[in-house]
């Protein structure tokens, strides 16, 4: 019966002193601008090290990194019995740009308000940088000794800049982070009114991939238009990029995603799900494909974001470019992306050249010395809910770990409205509640994993 009492003891809400500091870290990394043109992430680094250095951990395993004065990381560490490898508890603490003009709160004060915290990095991504560091002060108060190290790495420019601190780390101080695995952004739940839906894990990612079209043309007088036209042709090749779609590709997580998202859906599209996740079945993935948070999770995507050409009102174009951004399934080769781009236009007057190389991310493995804590754990918190493997469309810092073979695993156990993301928007936003119970969540979990 004790583990039973353990995990009863774990899912209580925190108890009055242990919100009170995870607030209070919160607010602090909040309120300290991290933004690439006008913050300092290493004033929040040294914030965090002196909280933990307070709390009683050694100066030597709390330290601060930095490949530039204003783009510090911190790397702190939690002693443990050394019977397994480390584990790594990641999160970024740069934060993307924000205009109090556009806000309707200021963007860089903690504000709560209608059972929100709002604030820039609130959810991305200084709310779990808050719980790692409030969970390591709990487990040093508690004389915790974990059967592993618990590494905190608080990293720099994961969203913009030079001095991305993940891959500079893994460059520069392998031996501070090296990790039998990872913990990091890209997983959360979802709900739907007051009703916990699903806890998503991210076991992978799309590559980030970005071409440039361009069509020269010799120009003239506006006055006498002739063929051929750049803007048109580049025009027309847009057109024909517009209706190509790449084929269908599930990988083990996208498939386990299929299979577990039909419990959510209404009959039909539910059913379509589960043919696509079993058989792949051609006419489901169609049918699937017209929404577009499926069919980014099905394929390869390019689509065009910007538009550059001509240069004088009156006169014919000489250059028409535009930049195409692609998200490549894991395991797809980008050179195999761009000899489609090639066939699907057909048109050799269009150039495409890239603009930023690939970077491959392998899929972490849905190891069930991770996955089943992860399950086990979130029964225990919210009896009911599932865990859906997650593959994100986007990017993260969990890249630069996987390709170092440090397999990495986005989990947060913060749930939000289905649908509903404010990062990099107006507003930024977490349910109070939610991220209580996501420090919560963390923290059992990280025992789980450690014990």
């Amino acid at each position: 019966m004790l583990p039973l009492l353990v995990a009863a003891l774990f899912a209580l809400p925190l108890d009055d002193a242990t919100r009170q500091l995870t607030h209070d870290i919160y607010k602090q990394l909040i309120e300290i601008n991290t933004t690439e043109s006008s913050g300092n992430m290493t004033t929040a680094a040294e914030a965090m090290a002196k909280r933990l250095i307070d709390a009683g951990f050694a100066k030597s395993d709390v330290v601060i990194l930095a490949p530039e004065p204003r783009h510090g990381n911190l790397v702190a560490r939690l002693r443990g019995s050394g019977k397994r490898k480390p584990l790594l508890l990641l999160a970024h603490i740069d934060v993307v740009e924000a205009k109090r003009e556009d806000w309707s709160t200021d963007p860089f004060t903690l504000v709560e308000k209608d059972g929100y915290y709002y604030a820039r990095g609130s959810q991305d991504d200084k709310a779990m940088a808050a719980i790692w560091i409030a969970t390591l002060i709990r487990l040093k108060r508690e004389g915790y000794v974990p059967d592993r190290d618990l590494i905190v790495a608080l990293t720099s420019d994961e969203e913009t800049g030079d001095y991305n601190g993940v891959s500079w780390l893994l460059a520069q101080h392998r031996d501070l982070i090296d990790a039998a695995a990872a913990l990091n952004e890209g997983g959360g739940g979802a709900m739907h009114g007051e009703k916990y839906l699903y806890n998503g894990v991210g076991a992978s990612e799309k590559v980030y991939v970005t071409f440039r079209l361009e069509v020269k043309n010799a120009g003239g007088h506006s006055s006498l238009p002739r063929e051929p036209n750049a803007i048109y042709q580049l025009s027309d090749a847009l057109v024909r990029l517009h209706a190509y779609q790449f084929p269908v590709k599930l990988n083990e997580i996208t498939r386990a995603y299929f299979a577990r998202m039909a419990a959510f859906e209404e009959p039909a599209v539910a059913a379509d799900m589960r043919a696509l996740a079993d058989h792949d079945d051609a006419a489901a993935a169609a049918r699937l494909s017209r929404n577009f948070v499926f069919n980014a999770r099905m394929r390869t995507t390019c689509v065009a974001t910007r538009l550059d050409a001509g240069h004088a009102d009156n006169a014919l174009p000489q250059t028409a470019r535009a930049t195409v951004n692609c998200r490549v399934l894991p395991g797809d080769d980008p050179d195999g992306v761009r000899e489609q781009l090639v066939k699907a236009i057909g048109d050799p007057s269009v150039e495409i050249t890239w603009i930023d190389k690939a970077k491959p991310s392998i899929a972490s493995p849905l190891d069930p010395a991770i996955m089943k804590p992860i399950e086990q754990v979130t029964t225990e918190f919210w009896p009911g809910v599932v865990v859906v493997p997650l593959m994100a469309t986007g990017a993260s810092d969990g890249l630069y770990l996987r390709n170092a073979g440090i397999p990495t695993y986005g989990v947060s156990g913060m749930f939000s409205e289905i649908g509903e993301s404010r990062a990099h928007g107006k507003d930024e936003r977490v349910g109070v509640k939610q991220f209580y119970e996501a420090a919560q969540f963390l923290y059992a979990l990280v025992k789980k994993l450690s014990s």
